[in-house]
């Protein structure tokens, strides 16, 4: 299995689509399907029939899942869109290096 460029609760850049330039913070990570949901990003409502559960119906507005090519991660200093890359930390565990900055993400 090879090591997740990005995760759960980082920080992403969109870089294509309706959100192209918005930034938000990663929910759920699906590595099988090559998707990511993104906080307030791709939002897709759904009309929903009044049902015995929820008898006002109405709309639901949720993130839908989008493919994991369409995010960059956000560069720590900049906030800009960054490519990842691994190093070897000081207690030889691997870290994920941000390559615009050189910031390490998550050390």
């Amino acid at each position: 299995m090879s090591a997740a460029r990005i995760k759960k609760g980082d920080s992403v850049v969109v870089l294509s689509g309706k959100d192209k330039g918005r930034t938000g913070t990663v929910a759920k990570v699906s590595p099988k399907d090559g998707k990511v949901v993104v906080d307030g990003i791709n939002v897709a409502a759904r009309h929903r029939k009044p049902t015995q559960a929820n008898p006002q119906g109405g709309i639901d507005r949720n993130p839908a899942p989008m493919h994991i090519s369409k995010v960059a991660l956000a560069d720590p200093k900049s906030g800009k869109p960054t490519r990842v890359r691994f190093e070897t930390g000081k207690d030889g565990r691997k870290v994920r290096v941000a390559v615009k900055s050189g910031e390490k993400i998550d050390g």
